[in-house]
């Protein structure tokens, strides 16, 4: 008989139907309409300079999220034991990418994730230990980097002109709640994954009975077991596994973020190029980030472009930044929704067509 998709399947393939790619492009594009009707000024514009420099850094810009892919790719090729090619690691991670496009950044695409690699013939053990090692993994990157990041930098890495934590306001507190946040998801995972896997499967189950949580009653029963299964796969792996892991991972965050002082050296002129200032455009990139994180918009869409004209404010002249914030997301952003309505329908198609010969 063939093998019908249950319930919860049927939801995550809903929730990357192609026409889930509609309302990140219309908050994104509406956002950027009403910033340019709010500060466009041609004189400013028109200095932009399309030359030779400016398409050779665009075009490094676009060749770091290249890079960025295959960084992923790498990650999911040694998380699945190199079960998968480069060519499906590479097919995979832009499934994974859209559905975190089109999910509000405080969701994300883990479902999808659990779904999609749950298609691909691997374990149940490695499909969970995939992807909930690659978010602890991304935790903890975040969790070194940013705190080192604020201390080496200051205030300056949030808002330009900062010289103290009061200067920060909003940004400040939001900045250390989101570490103080992902301190103790790191923290409870990291214990429970490598040294007590029994105790979190415990916490967890407590915690799904718990009246206010009764909505992610499920998903924390799911997590529970989930976690048993990860720590089983994972802490058998030998120490260059886990090296792998961590510079992929590392490597992926990087580009995506120096590709935003690719594209602004390429769009300002007489931007700083020196080391300091490049590393602040960086930095700046990386806390934009963390804060954007809780946005309940698909992929941080309006959002994102909305923070960024503030966060750049005093490398990029009023009236460019948000010119300079839609050419990142069209390099960036845009390609996932485009590429993965490309490769998604054949994809499913492909999954359905397997149901039925199973």
């Amino acid at each position: 008989m063939p093998q019908k998709l249950n319930t919860k399947e049927q939801e995550v393939l809903n929730s990357i139907q192609i026409n889930k790619i509609v309302l990140p492009i219309i908050i994104g594009i509406g956002v950027v309409v009403y910033l340019i009707w709010k500060q466009w000024d041609p004189e400013v514009v028109a200095q932009i300079e399309w030359k030779g420099k400016t398409i050779l850094w665009l075009g490094a810009a676009i060749f770091l999220y290249v890079i960025r892919h295959l960084f992923y790719a790498w990650r999911l090729r040694v998380l699945s034991d190199k079960i998968f090619s480069w060519w499906k690691s590479i097919e995979l991670v832009f499934i994974w990418e859209f559905s975190s496009a089109v999910s509000p950044t405080s969701i994300g695409g883990s479902a999808v994730a659990l779904f999609l690699l749950a298609q691909e013939k691997l374990s149940a053990a490695k499909t969970v230990s995939v992807v909930v090692y690659s978010m602890i993994v991304d935790t903890i990157f975040f969790l070194i980097s940013l705190p080192l990041l604020y201390f080496v930098i200051g205030p300056l890495v949030l808002r330009p002109n900062a010289q103290t934590f009061a200067d920060l306001k909003g940004y400040g507190y939001s900045f250390w709640a989101v570490i103080l946040f992902m301190s103790l998801y790191g923290f409870v995972f990291f214990y429970g994954i490598f040294l007590k896997p029994n105790w979190l499967k415990r916490f967890l189950l407590w915690l799904s009975k718990v009246r206010i949580l009764k909505r992610f009653k499920q998903s924390l029963r799911d997590t529970a077991y989930d976690v048993v299964l990860t720590s089983q796969e994972v802490r058998n792996q030998n120490i260059f596994y886990h090296i792998k892991v961590f510079v992929s991972s590392a490597g992926a965050w990087i580009t995506r973020f120096l590709a935003i002082n690719c594209i602004i050296i390429a769009l300002i002129q007489n931007v700083p190029t020196d080391f300091w200032n490049q590393f602040i455009l960086y930095g700046r990139g990386k806390a934009m980030h963390s804060l954007v994180q809780f946005s309940p918009t698909p992929g941080g869409a309006g959002v994102t472009e909305y923070l960024f004209e503030g966060f750049y404010s005093d490398f990029i002249p009023a009236g460019l930044a948000i010119i300079v914030a839609l050419i990142w997301r069209l390099i960036t952003y845009y390609p996932y929704l485009i590429c993965g309505a490309i490769i998604i329908p054949n994809w499913i198609r492909k999954v359905l067509n397997r149901r039925r010969q199973t």
